[in-house]
């Protein structure tokens, strides 16, 4: 547990300076200003009393019992004060200062060496090179952080190694008026890390929704599992950084190529819960409607507006997202008819009218509340001047405070002229928006954790029926031979091991080996150049297709022999299957996380059209559906135009034997199945192949 961190009742600030412009100061200015009710020792050697607290020559001079420990003081000093802390019983410590494993061999020297010393006394360390912590709970009031946002109490909790963007995204909650709990921000994460913070605040009673930013993940398997747990408890919200493909290195399978660098995490977010987002401020409008709205039921909306534009961008926005605006019920819709002014709209959305009363919206809110054809309602309010704005504001605050279904409200106004509306709505905790697409978006989000509560994640299915034996023997020869690549024909022997379909073959050495083959798995064939060397055969003119006699198949494998300088080549004939939906699926290793499979459109178009999916091994049947279900060409799958579908159930088991075989195989680096030529009642491999790790 990490209570004696972010709940101490004794703060120690070693580096404690009397100038006012650093660190050492602004730590203890922090402390006094935000009201902390436990005790701070300044220690500073040189002077008697730092900001009118008694000054300590050293941490051993204080008084015992001591929670948190602040270090501001080069990296040097820290290990012989951390073996002073070990004395004096300290149970945290915040190194502030940086100078360590960030700056290279010696700084990580230091690093490794306070480590060590704070271990041996059962030191917890949250640090180095960091910021440090805030709690907002009234009974604690710890701001142990030399930053400057001081937020009021809330139910948003924040943790992010990246100090800059944590405050940020804290000041963020600031401007909008939005209360937050804890704020942690550890830099190096040498001993305290992300996943067991976020543990500890799934476990806080007072947090309501945890916001996360993340650059990269340290021990990825132990993430997902924290944060699986956490987010079946309470929302957590992550923005990742580094999304782009710029500096995406060049990879030999189309599956390592259309990965990108951070796919894995995103997976990782995906499998774990977690809900996603590209912009800080959308992340930003969602936690805020976290943090006091409950969580919607379903996707229906009631829209309340006194003006028409505005409704219709959030009726765009929500409707795009998968949210629905069902018709009153014929309950709701006579009632409204009675309360609201006689030229009011009485549909969803509801147009009040800009004259509206606050009983108007009253009766409008309550009646949707009440009525089973909705589970959200949103607001669209514009502050006229010839109404009462604050008698409706506080009639919102009182439908929001029932906690029966979310409202989000999009308050249209001048925030300097209706501050006590403003307040009102913002006391009342009702997430209010300027304009209606952030309003939509956030209530979008609240919606998409529902699909989180909701979702199946199903079983992993184990086949009895592989033969793992002979893939370990083959991925073992290859590696003692020094080969990164698998053969054609072993590779086919690991997939017909792993009952994954694959076109007739044979492998053969010569032109009359191969007129004898194609003649065993009857025309048309296909013949295909099979060298170590030889990676995308199509590129370098090592495949052909729909051989229909010897004739062919004996002129191409002779203009292959011109044409391909290999000194192993040999052919590969297969059976030709015209007419099939050409897929692909495959793998690519993750370090700390096993494989990730990907599944989407295949053939020669892939790498245009990029409309492939991936998941995190072992994939489970229910994920493996969703996976079919996520590509763009669903409809390809599922039949269009008179063409008929294909085999959905056989692409599921695949996917699912695929998961199983890089699992029990994990030396696999890099794994193509493409394409698989996918039919109404049958579906099978036409290319593949293998590379293995170094």
């Amino acid at each position: 547990m990490l209570d004696s961190l972010f709940r101490p009742q004794k703060v120690a600030v070693i580096g404690a300076s009397t100038k006012e412009l650093s660190i050492g100061n602004r730590v203890i200015k922090n402390l006094i200003d935000f009201g902390f009710k436990g005790e701070v020792y300044p220690i500073n050697p040189k002077a008697d009393e730092v900001r009118g607290l008694k000054a300590y020559k050293s941490i051993l001079d204080c008084p015992e019992n001591i929670d948190v420990v602040h270090m501001v003081i080069p990296a040097k000093f820290v290990p012989q004060a951390v073996e002073d802390c070990g004395q004096k019983g300290v149970k945290n410590i915040i190194i502030n200062s940086g100078g360590f494993s960030e700056t290279g061999s010696e700084g990580e020297a230091i690093e490794e060496d306070f480590l060590a010393r704070a271990k041996k006394y059962g030191i917890r360390v949250f640090g180095p090179n960091c910021q440090g912590i805030i709690n907002s709970d009234p009974t604690i009031r710890a701001y142990c952080n030399f930053t400057f946002t001081k937020p009021d109490p809330g139910f948003i909790s924040i943790v992010a190694l990246s100090g800059g963007v944590a405050e940020v995204i804290h000041q963020g909650f600031s401007a909008m008026g939005v209360g937050t709990r804890i704020y942690a921000s550890n830099g190096n994460a040498c001993d305290v890390t992300i996943p067991e913070i976020i543990r500890y605040l799934g476990d806080d009673e007072g947090t309501r929704v945890i916001v996360t930013y993340v650059e990269g993940l340290r021990d990825p398997q132990n993430f997902l599992e924290v944060t699986q747990a956490v987010a079946a408890k309470k929302p957590v919200l992550a923005m990742k950084a580094g999304r782009t493909m710029e500096g995406a290195k060049a990879a030999a399978s189309h599956t390592g190529g259309l990965a990108k660098e951070d796919i894995a995490t995103e997976i990782i977010f995906k499998k774990a819960g977690v809900l996603t987002f590209m912009d800080e401020g959308e992340l930003i409008q969602a936690a805020a409607a976290f943090a006091t709205q409950p969580i919607p039921k379903g996707n229906r909306v009631g829209i309340i507006t006194n003006t028409g534009g505005p409704a219709v961008i959030a009726t765009d926005v929500l409707v795009g997202a998968g949210l629905t605006l069902p018709p009153l019920s014929e309950k709701t819709e006579a009632f409204l008819k009675e309360k609201l002014h006689p030229a009011a709209s009485v549909n969803n959305p509801v147009d009040v009218l800009a004259t509206a009363p606050a009983e108007h919206y009253r009766a409008c809110m309550d009646a949707m509340m009440e009525d089973e054809n909705f589970d959200c309602v949103f607001v669209n309010f514009v502050t006229p001047f010839f109404v009462d704005n604050e008698s409706i504001a506080r009639e919102i605050v009182a439908v929001s405070n029932q906690q029966k279904n979310p409202i989000v409200c999009n308050l249209m106004t001048d925030r300097r002229q209706w501050t006590e509306v403003v307040k009102i709505l913002q006391d009342g905790g009702v997430p209010c928006f300027s304009l209606p697409g952030e309003a939509a978006r956030a209530m979008t989000a609240l919606f998409r954790y529902r699909g989180i509560i909701d979702r199946e994640i199903g079983a992993v299915k184990t086949f009895a029926d592989v033969d793992k034996t002979k893939g370990q023997e083959i991925i073992g020869n290859a590696k003692a031979a020094g080969r990164s690549n698998i053969g054609a024909s072993q590779v086919y022997e690991i997939l017909s091991g792993y009952k994954i379909p694959v076109a007739e073959w044979r492998i053969v050495s010569s032109t009359a080996e191969a007129e004898k083959a194609a003649a065993e798995i009857g025309y048309p064939v296909v013949v295909k150049a099979d060298a170590a060397s030889i990676v995308h055969k199509s590129d370098m003119g090592g495949v052909a297709v729909n051989l229909q006699s010897a004739d062919d198949v004996r002129n191409t494998v002779q203009l292959m022999e011109k044409n391909l300088s290999a000194e192993d080549l040999r052919f590969f004939v297969q059976k030709y299957l015209p007419g099939g939906l050409e897929l692909i699926m495959g793998a690519k290793a993750e370090e700390g996380l096993g494989h990730i499979i990907m599944f989407g459109l295949g053939g020669i178009y892939v790498e245009i059209m990029k409309d492939v999916v991936f998941n995190l091994t072992p994939v489970t049947s229910t994920e493996a559906k969703e996976m079919l279900a996520s590509i763009r060409g669903v409809s390809l799958l599922r039949g269009v135009r008179g063409q008929k579908g294909v085999d959905q159930a056989r692409l599921i088991e695949i996917i699912q034997r695929l998961s199983q075989l890089v699992s029990d195989l994990p030396d696999i680096q890099e794994m193509d199945l493409n394409p698989l030529m996918a039919f109404e009642d049958s579906v099978y491999v036409v290319d593949a192949r293998i590379s293995i790790k170094s």
